[in-house]
């Protein structure tokens, strides 16, 4: 199981750091026997589905309920802060969590949405006064242990599940391809609720580094952070990294940072370096549904998304199956060890895989592989915009207006049109001109991929992982509600 190294840490390094948070920290003897003992309360209780929920803000206490859940067998449901109670109730029918657990803070926004809701403050009484049991666990690595859902960046979230072998397989990789190890001190300042800073920590764990972990970002904390404790990895999004250039700071220390989300863009990459000039900066493309599919380090390759993990294999099928030739574009499929169990559509329904007979998965993402293996994305299929009988790729038109010093984020999206089929239209958050962006686009690009309509907005909608919430930029195009057309 994913928690079963931390007996083994408690007795070869009792009192090395487990997690430091903002007032406290937990030496890896306190870790193993907390989680023992939260996994002891779920076995003792009674459960239909083995499932819990948690509306937690980030904490010693998230990760604690998480792992000990975890261990005792159950599946865990992270939940979004931000969702409102009509989003939670639907979440909630999907999981059918036996428990939902939340803080007294939060306790009004869940109120009335589950019949078994417990309150942290008042539970952890009770946690205490459990005896520590010997560590029992599950052995069967295909079992459940996670219930996430997609970032939804083109409509509502699906569920997902996760087995306890598709992350330890990703532990694999962790070490292997990423080179963390038991001696490294990570940074986790992004939401738990989110699966590349929950992974962060909870890989972490396993391995036997230590966790420092954050209440809530902010770019001035990550810096004092950074600069008061021996940090050695930072997990972040896009996002973060735009945050921290804003404070217009040098920090000279070695650091590895892990990015995902979305890729970096170009200037974002060359200021970041600038900022960290002892920086290894680790990109990797992956999704809920796969884990970890490719990474790229240091800018090898600055416009792929890098070469496969080590136990990862790819295909670029075109659409009749056939293997597409090196350089054309097609759907990528993935096979691996660490992919996903499958989806649940409707509440009560059973997991449905969406792998085929030899076990290859796609998300619909398109691209192309180089003669040195590495991957290159064009874009999802969902995202295509038919113009006329032309595909058009809303990624390449964003990669390039990004190129812009005065363009904060952009994105594309299809507009209906009676002659064309679609058109595509530019979303932009900065400061440029329609003037300068068209002239941009002209050098770089087809002139038929360049944006008919203009809009400017303030703020970009975003999923909780960063990226452009796409679902939400094409109904604001669509009501002409983003801004100004011109």
């Amino acid at each position: 199981m994913i928690t079963s190294p931390y007996s083994r840490h408690a007795q070869h390094f009792p009192d090395k750091a487990a997690i430091i948070a903002d007032h406290q920290m937990l030496t890896y003897r306190q870790w193993d026997e907390m989680v023992r003992k939260t996994a002891a309360w779920f076995q003792a209780g009674s459960s239909k589905n083995k499932t819990a929920a948690f509306f937690l803000p980030n904490g010693i206490p998230f990760l604690l309920l998480f792992a000990g859940a975890v261990a005792a067998g159950w599946i865990a449901v992270p939940l979004d802060l931000k969702w409102k109670k009509q989003e939670l109730s639907k979440r909630l029918q999907l999981a059918q969590p036996d428990v939902l657990i939340t803080t007294a803070g939060f306790l009004p926004k869940v109120k009335g949405l589950h019949p078994n809701l417990l309150v942290w403050e008042e539970w952890k009484k009770d946690l205490e006064e459990v005896p520590t049991p010997v560590r029992s666990e599950v052995s069967d690595q295909s079992l459940p242990f996670y219930l996430g859902f997609t970032s939804g960046s083109t409509g509502s979230p699906k569920a997902f599940i996760r087995s306890h072998s598709s992350w330890i397989e990703s532990f694999a990789c962790t070490r292997c391809d990423l080179g963390i190890g038991e001696n490294d001190h990570v940074l986790i300042p992004g939401p738990l609720l989110h699966s590349h800073f929950l992974y962060g920590a909870m890989s972490t764990l396993y391995i036997g580094g230590t966790v420092h972990l954050l209440e809530k970002f902010s770019p001035v904390k990550t810096l004092m952070k950074l600069e008061e404790s021996p940090l050695t990895v930072m997990y972040l999004v896009p996002t973060m990294a735009e945050a921290l250039l804003r404070e217009n700071v040098n920090v000279p220390k070695p650091l590895k940072m892990i990015s995902s989300g979305a890729k970096l863009e170009t200037h974002t990459r060359q200021r970041i370096r600038k900022m960290f000039p002892n920086l290894h900066l680790y990109e990797f493309y992956g999704a809920g549904e796969l884990s970890f599919v490719t990474f790229s380090k240091d800018d090898i390759k600055p416009d792929s998304v890098g070469r496969p993990f080590h136990n990862v294999e790819i295909q670029i099928r075109r659409k009749n199956g056939e293997i597409c030739e090196i350089g054309e574009i097609g759907k990528i499929y993935v096979r691996s060890p660490m992919t996903f169990i499958g989806y649940i559509h409707e509440p009560g329904q059973s997991v449905q895989s969406i792998a085929d007979d030899e076990g290859w998965i796609t998300v619909d993402d398109l691209g192309w592989m180089d003669q040195e293996g590495n991957l290159y994305l064009a874009g999802r299929e969902n995202n295509m915009i038919l113009y006329g009988a032309k595909n058009i790729f809303p990624e390449e038109i964003e990669a390039v207006l990004s190129m812009h010093p005065g363009v904060e984020k952009a994105a594309v999206a299809g507009l209906k049109d009676p002659y064309w089929g679609q058109i595509p239209a530019a979303v932009i958050q900065g400061k440029a001109s329609v003037l300068e962006l068209k002239r941009l686009c002209k050098k770089h690009l087809a002139s038929y991929k360049v944006p008919r309509k203009w809009f400017f907005i303030e703020e970009m909608p975003l999923t909780t992982s960063g990226k452009i919430a796409r679902g939400e930029l094409g109904a604001l195009l669509e009501g002409k509600s983003a801004g100004a057309a011109l």
